[in-house]
């Protein structure tokens, strides 16, 4: 049984089911049984693997796409250089050291880290010890000024919730207990109007489950509107789609999917991003947002197949078979280059990042 389970039974026989994002919320953050405070989950030690734990490749190219970007912007002098959700630091690190020949950029940038967990704070200590970082607990903590952002994995991580279509309704699905509350289950709450999803309506029918991530969506305001006010942009990369439906609710244990009400607090917990609502915020905050953009797509225009073939030059046997992996893994189809998107929020009268699709051109 997991710490957290009897915490949680508890909770539900107190009040009631949970929604989907009050579980999700308890599951990860929970301040001495949550999964983010009490491990440090990335690598093949831990449970799953992000695109820059794979190979350095991704960051040193968000990294230089990020500079060319400063400097299409007339390189200003002080900058927030930020990224919430950083993990171990390892695309942070990445990011300064594709940097450090960009005349001016180190002089100017600002490092911020907007992370909760204290485990994987003392992790990005060490790895960016070589810098001036600041950690910070929210985006909302971040000082004025020009923002150059980049957030990868982040935003499926942000709790959802989660509603049945019933009839000209909605029913919530939620988190419950069974007759004898040792374990947990999925049970849904009665019919009632839905004001946010009455525009679904049109594309669903009974049965269909649709999902509302109001924390994403609420991150893409508060970016948006810091870049309308301050100048800037972000740069969002995630796995999910440009229209959200059907049940993408899941949970990594040693880089298996298992039963999300399985091992709460012992597994990560995500669900696929729904992008279209973030380039609304955009649109509404006054700036703009790049058309969606495979992450495949994004890195070979980036230069990634040059990349690689350089560094593959200095490698043989077991080191170079990792490397070509490592490539494929990142770019193909039938890997992380079309599940994953990257989509950037800019300000107006400035130019999209290099790479991305611009507004109204999605690649998915």
């Amino acid at each position: 049984m997991s710490a957290l389970l009897p915490h949680l039974i508890e909770r539900i026989q107190t009040t009631g089911p949970l929604s989907i994002a009050e579980y999700m919320q308890e599951c990860l953050l929970h301040p001495t049984h949550g999964y983010y405070a009490t491990r440090d989950p990335f690598g093949a030690d831990g449970d799953f693997t992000t695109a820059p734990e794979i190979s350095q490749m991704f960051g040193e190219l968000l990294g230089l796409c990020l500079a060319q970007a400063w400097l299409d912007r007339d390189a200003p002098k002080s900058f927030i250089l930020a990224e919430p959700g950083p993990g171990r630091g390892t695309l942070m690190a990445d990011i300064m050291r594709a940097t450090r020949s960009v005349p001016g950029f180190h002089a100017a940038a600002n490092l911020y880290l907007i992370e909760a967990s204290a485990t994987l704070r003392g992790v990005q200590k060490e790895t960016l010890a070589d810098y001036d970082v600041t950690w910070c607990d929210a985006i909302s903590d971040l000082p004025h000024g020009t923002l150059l952002l980049v957030a990868n994995e982040f935003l499926d991580a942000l709790p959802i919730r989660q509603f049945l279509r019933d009839g000209t309704g909605w029913r919530e699905r939620r988190v419950g207990l069974p007759e004898t509350p040792d374990t947990l289950i999925f049970g849904a709450g009665e019919s009632t109007q839905i004001p946010a999803l009455a525009h679904r309506l049109h594309d669903t029918k009974y049965g269909d489950l649709v999902e509302i991530n109001a924390a994403a969506r609420a991150t893409a305001t508060e970016i948006s509107q810091r870049i309308a006010r301050d100048g800037g942009l972000a740069l969002l990369v995630d796995y999910g789609s440009w229209h959200s439906t059907g049940d993408t609710f899941q949970a990594l244990k040693s880089h298996q999917f298992i039963d999300p009400l399985l091992q709460p607090g012992d597994a990560d917990l995500t669900a696929h991003v729904d992008f279209e609502p973030l380039t609304e915020e955009a649109e509404t905050a006054g700036i703009h947002a790049s058309g969606l953009t495979h992450q495949g797509v994004l890195l070979e225009r980036l230069g990634i197949t040059g990349r690689a073939q350089a560094l593959a030059a200095n490698m043989t046997g077991e080191t170079l078979d990792a490397h070509i992996s490592a490539h494929r893994r990142l770019t193909h189809p039938e890997e992380m280059g079309t599940l994953f998107k990257a989509l950037a929020l800019f300000a107006k009268g400035t130019p999209p990042p290099p790479g991305f699709n611009p507004p109204g051109a999605n690649s998915v």
